[in-house]
Parts: structure tokens; sequence; C-alpha cells
């Protein structure tokens, strides 16, 4: 084996060898599994970043193991799988040490950072994969590596939201295994690449074709909460904070994202997609759900409901980007997503996790002055918030800007119309929640055992969602940087030609 095919197995190593030891870690080894969980995720950070500037000088990392004859399991890094690997493994160091602060005082500590380090080391598969089959196992894995984490409180509340997960995610990953079958028989099995399968096959297989694909798109939509598929992801909000986070930013509806986006671009291909005639289908579909999450977040009081429902409409701007595959504008707004909604979305429920902790507030309606007791937090969550919105320097606004120019060069003027109606919902469910922490009084002092001394809570609660939102900042107002997402993106759409 190539030590770019070594960089790749190491990058897997990183967080499973650590997952493994903690599970027979004794629950009070905090200060071993603390250094575990910090140098899986810091030393991961640290590989990827070599595996980047690999890609970007031109290396080639794949790695091909035979499965049974005639597929192989297949792990090849490309610009795309980057950007997701990226995001993943940042996103984990940073909700490793909020989870270390959260769960100090909890129970099975051990139990459930072995399973937090397997997630992230099953979504780094995920973007890993290099043909169909690999992506098929590592996105069933993850199914099977997140429903602990939902549960993991064991309250009654808890095991019917995993029950339901499991209902949804394992129903939607039978359909993406008999697709990805029947594909197969059609087809062969083959790698991703940008041109898809081979242009002939449209004129003898074109209407099993169009069917597959739209279960496909099924398989991948239950963990990307496409509607009318999303009816779990509410639900698993009752799942602590850092597992809200890594299921909204970091793995689960990410996954299924990122499995819209490469069978657009390297199963099916731009091309074929496009003679098939199924871009509308996908652009209905994402304008609905970009609608309707919006439309249910302003019905929602308790916040992590809000979120959620917020995460099901934000997620689908990626959806809908894909779906004007042919403009380039609207594909970089699309990817671009990806990232963005991640940092922005962490941010939020990093902050609603920290009110709720300290202060024991879950609902907007009892948030009065919550800001005045959590100046920082309420900043980073409105920094997060009004990015959602889209309000410039953001890179929430980066992102709706670009998708806003590609429907406009699609010649789609209802597709803006969507944009802008969807962002005065967002407006209209982030900006009471703002007004409401900082500029309503507080109903009743806040009691004495929730103060920390100099910090408005734990330390390690506070920094994570100081840094995203940040960044979020940051990243938006330098969004031509060379060092930004934006710019990897643009890399990226130039080695699809668009």
């Amino acid at each position: 084996m190539t030590w770019q095919g070594w960089l790749l197995v190491s990058i897997l190593l990183s967080s499973f060898l650590p997952g493994i030891i903690i599970f027979s870690l004794p629950e009070e080894k905090t200060g071993l599994r603390t250094t575990l969980n910090l140098l899986g995720s810091g030393t991961k950070i640290v590989l990827v970043l070599i595996m980047n500037i690999g890609i970007y000088l031109g290396y080639s990392y794949e790695i091909r193991l035979p499965l049974v004859p005639g597929v192989e399991i297949l792990l090849n890094a490309d610009p795309l799988s980057s950007l997701f690997a990226t995001l993943s493994s940042v996103l984990w160091f940073l909700t490793t040490i909020y989870a270390v602060g959260y769960l100090e005082d909890s129970p099975n500590r051990s139990h459930f950072f072995g399973y937090f380090s397997l997630c992230v080391t099953v979504t780094i598969g995920i973007s890993l994969a290099g043909n169909l089959v690999t992506f098929l196992l590592f996105y069933e894995m993850l199914t099977l590596t997140t429903y602990p984490l939902i549960i993991h409180r064991g309250t009654a509340q808890a095991l019917r939201a995993g029950g339901n997960y499991l209902i949804y995610t394992l129903g939607g990953g039978s359909v993406f295994l008999f697709a990805v079958v029947w594909l197969q028989t059609i087809t062969g099995p083959s790698d991703f690449a940008a041109t898809g399968f081979a242009p002939h096959l449209l004129q003898t297989h074109a209407f099993s074709l169009k069917i597959i694909f739209l279960l496909l798109i099924m398989g991948v939509g239950v963990k990307a909460a496409l509607v009318p598929l999303h009816g779990w992801l509410p639900q698993a909000m009752v799942a602590p904070a850092p597992v809200s986070a890594l299921l909204h930013a970091v793995a689960v509806v990410k996954a299924g994202a990122f499995g819209i986006i490469r069978i657009i671009l390297d199963v099916y291909g731009i091309e074929n997609l496009t003679n098939l005639g199924l871009f509308p289908f996908l652009t209905a579909i994402a304008s609905v759900t970009v609608l309707w999450g919006s439309i249910r977040a302003l019905q929602q009081d308790d916040l992590k409901r809000r979120l959620a429902f917020s995460t099901v409409s934000q997620v689908s701007y990626i959806a809908l980007g894909m779906s004007l595959a042919d403009q380039s504008l609207a594909v970089m707004g699309g990817l671009v997503h990806l990232v963005h909604q991640g940092l922005m979305k962490i941010t939020l429920f990093f902050c609603a996790g920290n009110i709720a902790e300290t202060l024991g507030i879950h609902r907007i309606s009892q948030m009065k002055g919550v800001a005045r007791r959590m100046p920082l937090t309420m900043a980073a969550f409105t920094v997060g918030a009004l990015g959602m919105i889209g309000i410039p320097p953001t890179i929430g606004f980066v992102s709706k800007w670009y998708l806003g120019l590609g429907c406009l060069d699609a010649g789609n003027w209802w597709l803006v119309t969507v944009l802008a109606v969807s962002s005065l919902l967002n407006a209209g469910y982030f900006l009471p929640i703002i007004i409401t922490a900082w500029f309503r009084r507080q109903d009743a002092p806040w009691p004495e055992e929730h103060q920390f001394g100099r910090y408005e809570t734990r330390l390690m609660l506070l920094v994570p969602p100081l840094i995203t939102a940040f960044v979020v900042l940051f990243m938006g107002a330098l969004a031509n940087a060379r060092f930004s997402p934006l710019a990897w993106v643009r890399f990226i759409v130039k080695g699809y030609g668009l």
C-alpha cells in the first residue's frame, strides 16, 4: 500500500481506535477519556489537512479492497470528499470539547464517547467512499452508530424517538440498497466519476434509470430530511445537545445531503440527468421542503424543535442548488452551503444546549432576558441566527447570494421568490428569539446555583460557540479569500467542468 493509501486508513483510524479504547474505560477515568477524545480529533484534523494539500497539488489517494467477485470497497479522496471530510473533522473537534463539558456529571460517558467516535469514523468513511457500494456500507453503519447516541438518556421519550429514527433510516436504507443493486445490474459496478454512467444506456434503460434515481433520492432523502421523509428529525431532539449538533451539522443530515450531491455529480452525471429530465422533480421537492420547514419552525415554542425544522428547510438549499446543476453559480451556492449551514447550525445548537444546561430553559417563551444573564452565548446565537436569515457579512448571505444568482442565470424567477420568502420566514422565527432574549425582562431572578463565577457557563460549553460564531462572520467577510470554503468550492466546480 502506498503512503497515500495509508493516509486514508490513518484518517479513519484516528477516531476508530480511540473510540474502541474508550468503550473499555471505567467511568471514573475522565482525564484519560478526554485525552483520547481530543488527541483523536486533533490528529484527524492534521491528517485531513495533509490530504487536502496533497489533493490541491494533484496527488491521488485511493484504496481498493475486494468485497465479492466484481465488487470492491473503494476509498478515494477528491476535492468534493475533502470538503465534507474537513467540515466533519473540524466540527467534531469542537463538538468533542463541548460534549466533554456538557456531560461532565453524566453517567455512561464511556458508552457515549465510544459511539461518538465511531459515528465520526463512519461519517468520514462516507466522505471518502469512491463508489456506491462503499457509500452504502458506511451510510448504513451511520444509522447503527447514531442510534445509541439518540437514546443515550434512556427515557421513554428518547426510546420512542430512537425507534422512530430506526424506522425511517432503516426503511430509507432498504430503498437505497434496492436502488443500488438495480442500478448496478444496468451499469455494472463503477467508480464515482464526473460523467456518471455511459450515455448510451439512456437509449435502452431510460425509464428504469428514472425510477432508480427517485429511489436513490428517497434513500438519502430520509437522512437529508426532505419532506415528507423528515419526521424523525424533530423527535430526535430529545437527545443531548452535543448529539443534536452532531446530527444536524456534522453527521446524519449532512451525510444525506452529501449523498444527493454524489448521486447527481458522480453517479448519474449532470448531462445524463438533464437528458432524463429529472432535475425539475428535485427542484420541486427541494422548494417544498425549504418552505415547509420554515413554516413548521414558526409554530414551535421548544427551541431545539424550532432549530430542527429550520434544519429541514436550510439543508434543502443544498438540494435546490444541485437541482440547477447546469448552472455553476447555483452548484457553488449549494456546495458551499454544505459547510456554511454546518457552521451556523452547530453554533445555534451549542447555544441552545448552554441555555438548557445552565438555566434549565428549553422554550422560547421562557427566554426573556436570557441575554443579560448569558450575553456571550446569546451574541453567538444572534450571529448564527442572522447568518441563517442571510444578513451580510455572514456566511449565510454568501450561500443565498450564489443560489440566487444561479436561479437568475437559469431563468427561474419563481425560485428567487422561494429564496426570498424563505428568508422572510427565517427572520420570522429567529428574530423573535433574539428580541425576547435581548429586550424582554425576565420574570424572576436567576437561581444562585446557576452562577459560574467569572463565566456565564462552563468554559468548555462557552468556547466552541464563540469560535464557530467568529468563523461565521470571518468567513463571510472574507468569502473570496484563497483559504475560504468558497475558494475550495470553486476548485471543485472547476473539476466538474462547470
